[in-house]
């Protein structure tokens, strides 16, 4: 009886309370939260090392990260010896071997690396002072030999080829370069040159002058006791020589009077990368810290900015766009906004992207704006604020930006001080619209025109950032036809008799992704026969069967009918769709540079194919679809052919996926062998 009359109770009061509440009138917002924050426990070396200690017995773990505060430097015409210096450390000491160094890591179950720029780590909290130990070894005596500085210099090369391909790569190397100069550490380019040019002195010389303890910090943080942790600092690191780091001499970057374009061809482009840049001068100490930060977010910080908004939402140009700003206490900085949009609306995303820097310098943001990205900021403050990296993350730049003690009890109080006019007056000061550097990597044939509708003055450079002239679109003579170039193609490969003579080919492919083989098997009959599978890990990944008439495709063993634009594709593809009949869409559309030769390139619907003037030789395919309501454009790269049974077939090709560069490569081909009818079933 009580208990029923106790919910009577708790309902009258409810519906009391109620009917007293006006909801036409939102809440007010209640206090800021308060956040404790920890302090971490700290000693200082004689060698000027200063040791941060956060003791946290939740876990049985402990991480360490050594930080060298170093002034940047500039490489010059050996850049890449910081680089390569880096990955050489850790390979050994004087006193162990490589494989032995690394085997006693791996029997700890530790994890340890190691660069010019300092030393992380991670490890069980009872294996921390072997760990320790053994980091230390591999940080003050590292082995430096020729060997490998040979190996990791082909390791660097490699990866950069592979990046001079990619337009992305391409557009954050030189908009450094054109932002901050090629003489400064922050715009220096990585080229093959340089990196060959880096001798064994030269990764002793930079070890020697740049890894020193002068405004070094080392962080430790975990499952430890800091007077432990004192004598295992003070026996491992109490040798490392005090010296300062030198202080390379270079002008800062200024910025352009006037906005304008820079534009760098690359011919290879499938989309423009655009980004709309200028220079800053921003301390985390600045009375306008806060209102640039918020500024930026309201602008391009994230899915609900104006930027993203506007170029995807609204006009589905791209996957996002984006705009970012750093801060630093030493050197000047940069403020960039940045899009991949396809060529054909580069133009008018320039132009929404201008628009929405001038509206935020000209008008107020709402109210709302403002304070979603202030509960964004301060939340991701709260929910990081107590956790044990945190503390010494802030306790680290509280060193490293000279921030006032109080810095962080402070944050959220200075994050909901900034007001509308701040922001505004953030953003006019540094978000320069009417002085940008306006970087442009993309296809010069089918950008340049717009572009230079737009009134804006435009320079060109190369993909080192130097100064180079306007790239000239080069014209196809009146005699080549679709149907030549059809027929030089099959002369190359082998001529008419042999190719038509081919009624089956089968391959076997490789490739390795994230460290995974990929094997990749191909059964393919002149009459549209068609089987495809993708193995790894030893199981068949996916599955593609087309007997002439029907298939299906097989992802994981989710079977389903082949959709009938993909048969279509299939049916007008065959061994060599060279050799069928030249359908009414099909034309010469020009030439482009196809890893530095001349191609011509043919159109056929949404696909276009590369074939290299000289040699005659298919050298690129493209296709443009629709991806989750984006055009999205794929390119693949055709080399290396060999000659099969009389008839030249390529050995690799490479495509992009999932943002990486992915070369596959033949492992065995067969021609008119190994495919039966059996295999389309």
């Amino acid at each position: 009886m009580k208990k029923i009359l106790y919910i009577f109770l708790i309902l009258a009061l409810s519906v009391s309370a109620q009917a007293q509440i006006d909801r036409s009138i939102q809440p007010k917002a209640g206090p800021a939260p308060k956040v404790n924050l920890g302090k971490p426990q700290t000693f200082n070396l004689p060698n000027g090392l200063t040791v941060m200690v956060v003791e946290n017995h939740k876990l049985p773990r402990v991480t360490f990260s050594l930080s060298l505060n170093n002034p940047m430097s500039v490489e010059g015409d050996i850049k890449g010896v910081e680089s390569l210096t880096s990955s050489m450390m850790g390979n050994g000491t004087s006193k162990m071997s490589k494989d032995e160094f690394n085997n006693k890591i791996d029997f700890y179950g530790a994890s340890v690396s190691f660069g010019i720029g300092g030393v992380s780590g991670s490890t069980l909290s009872r294996y921390f002072p072997e760990v320790l130990s053994l980091a230390a070894q591999g940080a003050l005596d590292p082995k430096f030999t020729q060997d490998e500085l040979d190996s990791e210099r082909t390791k660097l090369i490699e990866s950069l080829k592979v990046e001079e391909k990619s337009a992305q790569s391409i557009a954050s190397k030189v908009r450094r370069t054109l932002l901050y100069g090629a003489k400064h550490p922050k715009g220096e380019y990585l080229s093959e040159a340089s990196i060959n040019k880096v001798t064994l002195a030269n990764v002793q010389n930079c070890y020697k002058k740049r890894f020193v303890p002068q405004d070094a910090y080392l962080v430790i943080v975990g499952d430890v006791k800091f007077a432990d942790v004192k004598k295992l600092i003070t026996s491992n690191f109490s040798s490392w020589a005090k010296a300062a780091a030198p202080k390379d001499a270079f002008t800062e970057p200024v910025n352009l009077t006037k906005t304008e374009i820079n534009f760098i061809d690359v011919p290879n482009a499938v989309q423009s990368e655009i980004s709309l840049n200028n220079t800053i001068s921003l301390k985390m100490t600045d009375p306008d810290f806060f209102a640039t930060t918020l500024a930026n977010q309201i602008l391009g910080g994230g899915g609900d900015s104006r930027l993203f908004l506007n170029l995807r939402e609204v006009h589905g140009w791209t996957y996002g766009a984006y705009s970012g700003i750093s801060s630093d206490n030493r050197y000047v900085t940069d403020f960039s906004a940045s899009v991949s949009v396809r060529n054909a609306v580069t133009d008018s995303a320039i132009v929404q992207m201008l628009a929405e820097i001038d509206t935020i310098r000209t008008f107020l943001p709402t109210q709302a704006e403002l304070d979603l990205a202030k509960a964004k900021y301060i939340g991701n403050f709260v929910m990081n604020a107590e956790k044990p990296q945190t503390i010494a993350a802030f306790a680290l730049r509280e060193k490293t930006q000279n921030l006032p003690s109080d810095y962080y009890e402070n944050y959220i109080k200075n994050i909901n001080a900034v007001t509308l006019e701040q922001v505004q007056a953030a953003a006019r000061k540094h978000f320069l619209k009417d002085a940008s550097r306006i970087v442009v990597v993309g296809k010069a044939s089918e950008v340049l025109p717009n572009l230079e509708k737009m009134n804006i003055p435009i320079k060109y450079f190369d993909r080192f950032g130097n100064p180079t002239s306007k790239p000239e679109a080069k014209t196809v003579d009146a005699d080549v036809t679709v149907d030549a170039i059809y027929k030089k193609y099959i002369a190359a490969v082998g001529g008419e008799a042999a190719v038509k003579a081919v009624k089956s080919v089968f391959q076997t492919s490789k490739t390795t992704a994230q460290g995974m083989e990929i094997t990749f098997v191909q059964k393919q009959t002149n009459d549209g026969k068609l089987l495809q599978e993708v193995n790894a890990m030893g199981m068949t990944v996916s599955k593609t069967m087309f007997n002439g008439t029907t298939g299906y495709m097989m992802v994981q063993g989710h079977k389903q009918d082949l959709p009938q634009e993909m048969i279509d594709e299939i049916k007008v593809s065959g061994l060599f769709p060279e050799l069928l009949p030249i359908s009414a869409d099909t034309k010469v559309a020009g030439i482009e540079n196809i890893n530095g030769s001349d191609a011509y390139k043919i159109e056929k619907g949404k696909k276009s194919s590369y074939y290299d003037i000289a040699s005659g030789l298919k050298v690129a395919e493209e296709a443009t679809a629709n991806v989750q309501g984006q055009s999205m454009t794929q390119r693949t790269y055709i080399s290396n052919y060999k000659d099969v049974n009389g008839v030249k077939l390529p050995f690799t090709t490479t495509t992009s996926a999932m943002g990486m560069e992915m070369e596959i490569n033949v492992v065995n081909a067969l021609i008119n062998e190994g495919v039966t009818d059996a295999d389309f079933k």
